[in-house]
């Protein structure tokens, strides 16, 4: 009782207190201000503050809620917030470096085949993977650039989409893959006339198309030549993309809620890293969309993609 109530205040917050006080007094009230209190151990205490002036009776009533562990949590919050931030930062200077970086040998490897006259050459063996190889180059070559025209973009909050062909797309990555997909002599059966067109991002469903068929190919059933059945339809107005494959499948009661997430493999594969179907899912929901999957052991797999 010895001391004024403003003694307690933080030097920094006293300012600001006497400023709100000042308009208590002439009767306005006080919601949710927050100022900062110096205790007997010297430890600073948070208090958010309601007060209600009742001129008529030269009263006013003030609550004070004690809101310091709310403070140290957003203190650490907004520290972590920091350290994801310089995390995020490092990941996209990495993602440059590496598509940047990953231009130079693809871009020797168009020239050298630029190079080679193939008229000059006898072996059409050699001349058709000469080819396949130049098609694979330009493909990673644009791959790359578009991934570049990405990242510029990814700052910002709205993720950019446009008018696209299924059909075109699924062509652009078929030729990237091109050597993949004639050596394994996977077999395609598309029909998109129900649905032709979708607005969506690009680099997205590339991705998605490259998952999927790279998966189908990795995980065919042994001696089984891959096949592939793409499709899409509208029902009951939702736009929807059919994938399905025959490959060697899941078992659904053992890895159904695990299958979308990273870093997990339900096949003994060397190249499978657990990425694909995380960034698939990733994709479509990054969009507002819902991705299903439906799978039996030794059947095959179908996804089902509803855009938004």
């Amino acid at each position: 009782m010895s001391k004024k109530i403003s003694d307690f205040i933080f030097e920094e917050d006293r300012e600001l207190t006497i400023s709100f006080r000042e308009s208590l007094m002439s009767g306005t009230p006080l919601v949710n201000f927050e100022n900062r209190y110096i205790s007997k151990t010297g430890k600073i205490i948070w208090l958010n503050w309601t007060s209600i002036p009742l001129t008529n009776e030269q009263l006013i009533y003030a609550l004070a809620k004690d809101i310091s562990y709310k403070k140290q949590l957003e203190g650490e919050r907004a520290a972590e917030f920091v350290k994801l931030d310089k995390k995020n930062q490092n990941l996209k200077t990495l993602n440059y470096k590496t598509s940047h970086d990953l231009r130079s040998p693809i871009n020797n490897i168009l020239a050298l085949s630029n190079l080679l006259d193939l008229e000059g050459m006898v072996d059409k063996e050699n001349i058709k993977i000469l080819e396949l190889i130049k098609v694979s180059a330009e493909g990673l070559k644009k791959s790359l650039d578009d991934y570049i025209d990405h990242l510029k973009h990814a700052d910002t909050l709205e993720i950019q989409e446009q008018e696209l062909s299924f059909e075109e797309v699924l062509g652009d990555v078929q030729k990237t893959i091109s050597t993949l997909i004639e050596s394994s002599r996977a077999e395609f059966t598309c029909d998109f006339t129900a649905l032709e067109i979708i607005s969506f991002n690009r680099p997205y469903l590339e991705s998605i198309f490259l998952n999927f068929i790279s998966n189908s190919i990795k995980y065919a059933r042994p001696n089984r030549v891959p096949k592939i059945e793409i499709t899409s339809k509208v029902e009951g107005g939702r736009k929807k993309l059919i994938y399905t494959d025959a490959g060697l499948g899941f078992d659904m009661n053992r890895v159904g809620d695990k299958i979308f997430e990273v870093n997990h493999g339900f096949h003994n594969n060397k190249e499978s890293k657990g990425v694909g179907l995380y960034l698939v899912r990733n994709h479509v929901h990054k969009l507002g969309g819902t991705i299903s999957v439906k799978s039996d052991v030794n059947v095959g797999t179908t996804f089902t993609i509803t855009f938004k």
